[in-house]
């Protein structure tokens, strides 16, 4: 009874909410009359230059006679081709999440001495403090995964005896004990969960210091510890993948902006895991999979092109999934021509899908990707190209993975902490003024009226 007086929607919420509502809609011509870049982007999509960075580049352009032009799209990390990092660690058949990470931090690609003594540092950083696993995560546990991620980072601090200290040696500390702890946190979360509200069995597995950190997820994922070559091989390239976006993403703006403030390491990621939380960004691979179920149950031949066409225009058409008028996974802030991401990830999909059983669903997905730009080209006006994001095929290959779900976006997170952790340092380093854009006022000025004649 208690739980559903505390959620409850009373009628006098309602009747504030349409006040709110009333008195908080800002008329759009207003934004276009006063030069206003809604989500700090222009009409063309490119962002508000706000800082500086040597952490990643993301590019979608490129100069042809003094003009830029599309292109196909380039992620760098430090410099280094994302293309060329995955293909030098799988030719050489080792995992590269450990070496990403690396370059991330310290700028450069480690030998290999220097990336198994960091590599052996994480290992040893991957315990928990006493009782935490029993006194923190098993208390309580949520539904959602990355409120539960959340809690635990921001329970650290009280765990922390130099939590406050924004000094880059114990930053980095700070941030090299989270990058290792992401794993357990978010699976015995997810455990947890599973046990308390689905009456599961629950399983508590520890980590192997000899693994990486993609065989310590499924290792500490699965009732019986076993997982394939590939499926680790795989994971481990969408770790590598999700690893870093630039500083204009929402979670690693969000991490320079509350780092700007001045405040601790685990407030900083707390804030970034809030952002990535949201179904425009960490979510979408979700929306990703649900809208395939929903087309798998709505169109009665997967290859028939004019059949599956017809259902991506009803998703534009709000007449299809969540009526949201958008084709999940299609188009990137950035990208236009090729996110390089979709790109590198396409062929393992490939290769996991034949080890499923699942080729079906992949000539799906590759027909969806191929028919989706001509769809929202033909329906729409759109200012540049819209091809597959990374998001597209990142679902598909969790539920091959057989993740469940609710770790979708965690794993997302568990990625991305390498990026924060890099820009939360970047930006101490750096350390200029607090973050404060600009909001222009639009409301009237008015007189105080007394109380009594309201």
């Amino acid at each position: 009874m208690m739980a559903n007086k505390f959620s409850e929607i009373t009628p006098d919420i309602l009747n504030l909410s349409e006040l709110c509502v009333k008195n908080g809609s800002i008329a759009p011509e207003l934004y276009g009359k006063f030069d206003v870049k809604r989500g700090l982007r222009d009409l063309n999509g490119k962002g508000v230059l706000t800082g500086l960075t040597e952490i990643s580049e993301v590019c979608s352009t490129k100069l042809v006679d003094g003009e830029s032009v599309p292109c196909e799209g380039k992620l760098y990390y430090r410099g280094v081709d994302v293309e060329k990092i995955v293909g030098g660690f799988i030719r050489e058949n080792r995992f590269g999440f450990e070496e990403t990470a690396y370059l991330l931090l310290f700028g450069e690609l480690p030998d290999r001495k220097t990336l198994d003594k960091f590599t052996a540092l994480l290992a040893q950083y991957r315990t928990l403090p006493t009782s935490f696993v029993r006194d923190i995560i098993m208390k309580a546990p949520s539904k959602d995964m990355m409120n539960t991620l959340a809690r635990s980072v921001l329970t650290l601090y009280s765990y922390d005896e130099r939590a406050d200290d924004v000094s880059v040696p114990n930053v980095l500390r700070q941030c090299l004990q989270l990058i290792a702890l992401f794993p357990l946190l978010s699976v015995y979360g997810y455990q947890a969960y599973n046990h308390y509200h689905e009456g599961q069995s629950l399983y508590i597995h520890s980590p192997l210091p000899e693994l990486s950190t993609a065989e310590n997820i499924l290792r500490i994922l699965r009732p019986d510890s076993g997982y394939t070559a590939l499926e680790a091989r795989v994971l481990d390239v969408a770790l590598v993948l999700h690893a870093e976006h630039g500083g204009g993403n929402n979670s690693t703006f969000t991490t320079h902006v509350v780092t700007s403030s001045g405040t601790d390491t685990y407030s900083a990621v707390a804030a970034s895991l809030g952002s990535l939380k949201g179904p425009k960004h960490g979510g979408a691979n979700i929306k990703v999979v649900r809208m395939i179920d929903d087309l798998k149950q709505n169109v009665r031949d997967w290859e028939d092109e004019d059949e599956v066409a017809c259902y991506l225009k009803k998703l534009l058409h709000k007449e299809a999934f969540d009526h949201a008028g958008l084709i999940y996974g299609m188009g990137h802030a950035v990208y236009s021509l090729s996110d390089p991401r979709a790109n590198i990830f396409k062929a393992f999909v490939s290769s996991l899908s034949e080890e499923k059983g699942r080729g079906e669903e992949f000539k799906l997905y590759s027909l969806i990707e191929r028919l989706a730009p001509q769809v929202i080209s033909a329906e729409r006006k759109i200012y540049k190209g819209v091809s597959a994001n990374v998001d597209f095929y990142s679902g598909f290959v969790y539920s091959m993975l057989d993740l469940p779900i609710e770790l979708y976006t965690p794993i997302f997170a568990i990625s991305r902490i390498a990026g924060w952790s890099a820009h939360r340092i970047e930006e101490l380093i750096n350390a200029g003024k607090i973050i404060r854009p600009a909001y222009k006022s639009v409301s009237e000025r008015r007189d105080y009226t007394p109380i009594g004649e309201r």
